[in-house]
């Protein structure tokens, strides 16, 4: 399932927006924080291309089976929008 679109909300807390609608709020520390610091998360952005969510210029991804995986199983906020 892919990424099209993410927000940062406040530190490591994402809003993450899938290619099939669902719309997940996600704190992301336990995936990423031993590989981006907190001044690095604005680096965040969506490979439009992978649907993947990158930081540092791709030095650090997610794939979207995993990022989707691990914001389902969360007890994530569905959002509808």
């Amino acid at each position: 399932m892919k990424l099209i679109e993410s927000k940062q909300i406040k530190e490591y807390n994402f809003l993450l927006k899938f290619q099939n609608g669902e719309v997940k709020e996600i704190d992301l520390k336990d995936l990423i924080g031993k590989y981006v610091s907190t001044e690095n998360l604005h680096t965040s952005k969506v490979n439009s291309e992978w649907g993947c969510l990158e930081f540092l210029s791709g030095a650090v991804d997610i794939e979207p089976k995993t990022l989707y995986k691990y914001a389902t199983k969360k007890t994530a906020s569905s959002i509808v929008g």
